[in-house]
C-alpha cells in the first residue's frame, strides 16, 4: 500500500488536469507512468477517483495520512508505542555549576554546624541535585582560608584530636560569628607509628624491607623452577581430563550428487513383454500388476491368478533369465502382498549408492542406537539401517569381488560417527594382514588390530571371560543387562561399560589353525553375549560347512550374503537359495533377526582415499589408549598356545616311529592266553570294533607273532611270552618289523681272512 499511496500523491501533483476519464484512460495511465509522468494505472485511477468526488484539497490530506500510517506500519510504529516511548524517556539530571570547595571546612565548625538548629544570616551557597539530610543546616561562617600547595601538615584532624575538642567545647555553640583560626594552626605532624594506626596498614621496618628483598631475590631464581612445576600441572590436568570425540564430518564422504536420471523406460516395457509372453507360453495365468526400478535390479510384481502354484513359477527361473537376456533371474514372493510374486531382473545400467547418502539420510541421524550402521538401499530406493543391538550377531558371506570387505568398512564407518569409544568399544581380528590394518590407532580399539590367528583364539578366550565378569557385575547391582546396568551406574555417578563389537574378517583362516578354541570361544559369546554387550561380525569368503559349523548357524541368527559360487553355499548362509544367482558388486540378500524373507539391498560403496580420510580425522581428535590387560591375556594365551602345540608335535614326533595300535600288545597277551587268534575273539576280549580288531591282528602278522590267514581256522602263533618279552625289551618298547627279519651286525665282523697279506 505504501507505493500505492505514494504514487497517488505524484499523480496530484505531477499531472494535474491533463488526464481525463476517458475509454483509453488505462492505457494512457499506463504509458504516462512508464514515462514517469503520472502516477501509473492504480496510483492514478484512485487518485483521480477521489479528486473528483472531494476535490484535490480533500484528497492531498487523505493520501498523505495513509502514506504517513503505512510508513509507520512498515517500520513497527503505531501512536501507543510512541507515546509510551515519549513517557518513558531517561530524565537527564543537569550538571551543577562549579561551587566552593567543600572540602575546606574545618572540623570545628563542621560540629557547631551540625549542632546549631537554627543559624542567622544568609548566604547564596549553589544548589546541589543530591539531597542530603543536612541540606536545612548551612554553615554561614564558614571562610575558605587559602593554603599553599605544599602543605606539609594535614588539614584534617586524627580522631584523637576531634574527641579532645569535642571534650573542651560546650555542647550548644552561640549563635555569634566566631572567627576561627586557620586550620593548619596548632596541628602536631603525626608520628609514622600514629599515621601507619590511622591508615591500617602495617609497619615496614628496616629488617622487614630487607627481608623483602632477600625473598625478592631467592623469587627470581626458583623463577624457572615454579614454570617447570606449574606446566607439568598442567600437562596432568590435561592428560587426566577426558577428550571430547570429535565425530567426522559428512563432507570426508563424497556424495553421488544429483542422482542420474537414467531413463529404463524401454528397457523396462521391452522386458515386461518379454516376460507376459514367456510366462503366457508356459502356460502360467498371472498379470504384472507393477514395476519397481531399483539400482542393481528392476522387480515385476507378477500376480498370480487363482490356483497357480509359486513352484511352477519358480521352476522357470532359467528359462526366463534367457529370454530375457540376463545371467540370472530372482524370483521370491513380496511381503504384504497377497498372491503377488516379485520377478527381479538385472538392470544394464547400474547406478551406484555411495555410503554419505545412506548416513546423510534421516532414518540414520534418527536411530537412536549407539550400534546403528549403514547398509545400502533396497530396489525402492530406501536407505537401509541396520542395528547391531538388535542382530545381535550377524555372518557374512560372499565371494572375491561380491563387496564383503566394503560392507564390513560400511559398517565400522557408520560407529565412528555413531559413537565414542566410551559407548561402542571394537575388537578387530585380520588374518589376511591387510583389510582392518589401516584402522591402527583410532580410539576406539581395545588392542591393536589383532593378525596372529593364536593371538586371535585368545582375543576371543578374553570375550568370555569379560562377558562372564559383566553378568557378575550385573548380578551384584541386580540389573539384567547392560543398559539397565549402566543406568545403575550413571544414577551413583560411577564409570559405565562400553559396548563390544568383535570384527573377524576371515574365519576360515582362524578355523584352519586353531578351530576347537575358535569355534567355542565364538559360540559362548553367541550364546550369552547379548545381553552383555559383547557382538560379533563374522565375515567369510568360504561359507562351507567346516567353516561355520551348525552350531555356530544356530547362535548367529542374523546373516549377509553376497554372490556365492554355488546353491549349497546360499543353504550354509541363508538356509534358502537365491545367493548364487546376485550379480555381484555390492549387490546382497540382508537378513536381520525376526525377518521370515531375506530383503535384497545393494550395498553403499566407499572408497580407500575416504577411509583413509576418516581414519586419520579420527586419529587426530583423540588420543589412543590401548588395554595392557587384554594385551597380557592374548599373549598369555598365545604362549599357552605355543606350548601345547611344541608338546604335541613332540608326542606326534615320538610316536610316528610307531604306527602300530596302541592296544597291540593287549591283544598279544590275549593271544598268549587263549592259545589262538582270530579277530572275533579280540573283538569279545577288548570290546573292539571289527576294522580295529582285524588291523591290529594284521599287525601282529607283520611282525611276526601269528602266521598267515588260513580261511576260517584261528591264525598259529608262531612265538612265545618269552620270545615277546625279549622283543619288547631289546626294542625298547618299538615295534618295527618280524622277529625273524631282526639282523644282528656281529656277522659282519671284521675277521681277518687267510689270504689277506700285507
Amino acid at each position: 500500500m505504501l507505493p500505492l499511496f505514494l504514487g497517488a500523491i505524484y499523480h496530484l501533483f505531477a499531472t494535474g488536469t491533463e488526464i481525463e476519464f476517458s475509454k483509453s484512460i488505462i492505457s494512457v495511465l499506463y504509458k504516462s507512468g512508464e514515462e514517469m509522468t503520472s502516477g501509473g494505472v492504480l496510483s492514478g485511477l484512485l487518485a483521480m477517483g477521489l479528486k473528483s468526488a472531494v476535490s484535490i484539497y480533500g484528497a492531498a490530506p487523505v493520501f498523505t495520512v495513509g502514506l504517513v500510517f503505512f510508513g509507520m506500519s512498515c517500520v513497527g510504529l503505531t501512536l501507543p508505542k510512541m507515546i509510551e516511548s515519549y513517557r518513558n524517556r531517561p530524565q537527564y539530571d543537569q550538571m551543577p555549576e562549579a561551587a566552593q570547595d567543600s572540602r575546606q571546612i574545618s572540623a570545628p565548625n563542621i560540629q557547631s554546624s551540625v549542632k546549631t538548629p537554627v543559624l542567622t544570616g544568609k548566604k547564596n551557597v549553589k544548589a546541589i541535585d543530591i539531597p542530603l539530610d543536612e541540606a536545612s543546616l548551612k554553615n554561614d561562617d564558614y571562610v575558605e582560608e587559602k593554603v599553599g600547595f605544599f602543605n606539609t601538615k594535614p588539614r584534617v584532624k586524627t580522631p584523637d584530636q576531634v574527641l579532645s575538642q569535642d571534650a573542651e567545647k560546650p555542647l550548644v555553640s552561640s549563635p555569634k560569628t566566631i572567627k576561627h583560626s586557620a586550620p593548619t594552626e596548632n596541628v602536631k605532624p603525626l608520628s609514622v607509628e600514629e599515621a601507619a594506626a590511622v591508615a591500617g596498614v602495617s609497619q615496614l621496618t628496616s629488617e622487614g624491607a630487607g627481608a623483602t628483598a632477600a625473598i625478592k631475590k631467592i623469587s627470581r631464581e626458583e623463577v624457572e623452577a615454579e614454570t617447570e612445576e606449574i606446566t607439568k600441572t598442567i600437562e596432568k590436568t590435561m592428560e587426566e581430563s577426558p577428550e571430547v570425540y570429535r565425530y567426522p564430518s559428512i563432507s570426508l564422504l563424497s556424495s553421488a550428487g544429483p542422482r542420474n536420471n537414467i531413463d529404463g523406460r524401454e528397457e523396462i516395457s521391452l522386458n515386461r513383454e518379454r516376460l507376459e509372453s514367456t510366462i503366457r507360453s508356459f502356460g502360467v495365468s498371472g498379470v504384472i500388476t507393477g514395476i519397481t526400478r531399483g539400482p542393481t535390479v528392476t522387480r515385476y510384481d507378477l500376480e498370480l491368478e487363482q490356483g497357480v502354484k509359486l513352484a511352477k513359477l519358480t521352476n522357470l527361473a532359467g528359462d526366463l533369465a534367457l529370454s530375457l537376456g540376463v545371467t540370472s533371474v530372482r524370483i521370491a514372493p513380496i511381503p504384504d502382498k497377497i498372491s503377488t510374486v516379485g520377478i527381479e531382473v538385472p538392470n544394464k545400467l547400474i547406478s551406484m549408492v555411495y555410503l554419505h547418502d545412506i548416513i546423510d539420510a534421516a532414518s540414520f541421524k534418527t536411530a537412536q542406537s549407539k550400534l546403528s550402521f549403514a547398509i545400502g538401499e533396497d530396489i525402492g530406493g530406501n536407505a537401509i539401517v541396520g542395528n547391531i543391538a538388535k542382530l545381535p550377531h550377524l555372518l557374512i558371506a560372499g565371494t572375491t569381488g561380491s563387496g564383503k570387505s566394503v560392507c564390513m568398512n560400511s559398517l565400522i564407518i557408520s560407529l565412528l560417527y555413531k559413537s565414542t569409544p566410551d559407548e561402542v568399544r571394537l575388537i578387530m581380528i585380520d588374518p589376511k594382514m591387510v583389510e582392518l590394518g589401516v584402522y591402527n590407532g583410532i580410539p576406539h580399539l581395545f588392542v591393536p588390530v589383532v593378525t596372529d590367528p593364536k593371538k586371535a583364539a585368545g582375543a576371543l578366550q578374553w570375550a568370555v571371560v569379560e562377558m562372564l565378569k559383566r553378568y557378575r557385575l550385573f548380578s551384584e547391582s541386580g540389573v539384567r543387562d547392560l543398559m539397565g546396568y549402566n543406568a545403575h551406574q550413571k544414577t551413583i555417578r560411577e564409570q559405565t561399560l562400553p559396548r563390544v563389537v568383535i570384527v573377524i574378517d576371515e574365519l576360515a583362516d582362524l578355523m584352519l589353525v586353531a578351530s576347537k578354541e575358535v569355534e567355542e570361544s565364538i559360540c559362548r559369546v553367541a550364546q550369552m553375549g547379548r545381553a552383555a554387550g559383547m557382538h560379533l561380525v563374522i565375515a567369510t569368503q568360504r561359507p562351507s560347512a567346516d567353516v561355520i559349523t551348525g552350531l555356530m548357524k544356530a547362535n548367529i541368527p542374523s546373516r549377509i550374503a553376497f554372490a556365492v559360487s554355488s546353491a549349497m553355499e546360499s543353504r550354509i548362509i541363508l538356509d534358502n537359495s537365491g545367493a548364487e544367482k546376485l550379480i555381484g558388486a555390492g549387490d546382497m540378500l540382508y537378513s536381520p533377526l525376526g525377518v521370515g524373507k531375506p530383503m535384497r539391498v545393494q550395498g553403499a560403496f566407499v572408497t580407500d582415499e575416504e577411509r583413509e580420510k576418516i581414519i586419520n580425522f579420527v586419529k587426530e581428535g583423540a588420543q589412543v589408549v590401548y588395554s595392557e590387560d587384554i594385551l597380557a591375556q592374548i599373549e598369555k594365551a598365545a604362549e599357552d598356545k605355543n606350548s601345547s602345540s611344541s608338546e604335541n608335535d613332540k608326542r606326534d614326533a615320538s610316536d610316528s616311529g610307531s604306527d602300530y595300535d596302541e592296544l597291540l600288545p593287549q591283544a598279544v597277551d590275549v593271544i598268549f592266553e587263549t592259545k589262538q587268534a582270530s579277530v572275533s575273539m579280540l573283538q569279545r576280549r577288548l570290546k573292539l570294533g571289527y576294522a580295529r580288531a582285524a588291523r591290529i591282528v594284521d599287525q601282529m602278522e607283520e611282525i611276526g607273532v601269528v602266521g598267515p590267514f588260513e580261511g576260517s581256522k584261528p591264525r598259529q602263533v608262531l612265538i612265545t611270552r618269552q620270545q615277546w618279552q625279549e622283543m619288547q625289551s631289546s626294542q625298547g618298547g618299538t615295534l618295527k618289523g618280524p622277529a625273524a627279519d631282526q639282523v644282528s651286525f656281529s656277522e659282519y665282523a671284521d675277521t681277518p681272512t687267510d689270504d689277506w697279506k700285507d
